[in-house]
């Protein structure tokens, strides 16, 4: 499921969203700028679970690859001694966040926050939302970190610090709609209240992240990272709004989704 756009105008100017989404442009435009390097940036800054848990001991990658031969192709496997980081491994539970893997895990990720970042910053406040998204970011790495313990595959993106933000979106905008893009047999768009389009979206990650258990990643996903950001932000969001901490929802909607255009 894609979303294209929902129904709640946001009372403010985005400022934080537009700067976290510009940070995390700066850090990938960054990493394609290191050419064959960009893995040493990621092994640098990624979270790598054994790493944290063993700052001082120095950790052996094994990189397996394919090579031609005059037989054929072959695997080849070959170890190396990643560098020691010069500070606290803990930190990169939240310098992680700002890196993605690719193209795709870059621009869905900016995508996501572009569409639900806002209305949530319009109803925290623009600090507020700035220590929830990064403790969301946090709290995300911590899950997949208590999860895979002995992982040694570094763990990159912001996907849940952004699952954090969806989380805070059910919450604070039950009765949000969503335009949606679904790509089942054939594309199609339809409204989906934001309850079904989160839920759904939730249920997924729940899925996959219970089948992963055993395994570091499934499929190169970290799924508990997005499971422990949508919940940290659906428990924040809550906190937050009993002690006064999120301005009153807004009261007015856009003009019908039937009607909504694509742009």
């Amino acid at each position: 499921m894609i979303p294209i756009r929902d129904n709640i105008p946001s009372r403010t100017t985005p400022f934080v969203n537009w700067l976290l989404i510009a940070a995390c442009t700066f850090v990938f435009f960054k990493q394609l700028g290191q050419g064959e390097n960009r893995s040493e940036l990621v092994e640098h800054y990624g979270m790598i679970p054994v790493r944290v848990h063993h700052p001082h001991q120095p950790l052996v990658i094994r990189d397996r690859f394919e090579v031609m031969t005059p037989l054929g192709r072959r695997i080849v496997e070959q170890s190396r001694q990643m560098d020691l980081i010069p500070f606290n491994p803990w930190a990169t539970l939240l310098s992680c966040i700002f890196f993605h893997g690719g193209w795709m895990h870059f621009l869905g990720n900016m995508w996501f926050l572009h569409i639900f970042g806002d209305n949530v910053e319009d109803r925290l406040g623009h600090f507020t939302y700035l220590v929830f998204y990064l403790g969301c970011g946090v709290a995300a790495s911590a899950a997949h970190l208590y999860i895979n313990p002995e992982s040694a595959v570094p763990t990159i993106g912001a996907s849940g610090a952004i699952a954090g933000v969806m989380g805070a979106y059910l919450l604070l905008y039950p009765g949000a709609m969503v335009l949606s893009l679904l790509p089942i047999i054939i594309i199609q768009i339809v409204v989906l209240p934001a309850p079904v389009f989160l839920g759904i979206w939730f249920l997924m990650q729940l899925f996959h992240g219970t089948m992963s258990i055993g395994g570091a990643l499934a499929a190169g996903v970290a799924w508990w990272a997005h499971i422990g950001g949508f919940a940290a932000g659906f428990v924040a969001a809550g906190l937050l709004r009993q002690i006064g901490g999120a301005e009153p929802p807004v009261t007015t909607v856009r003009p019908h989704m039937d009607h909504i255009g694509m742009h």
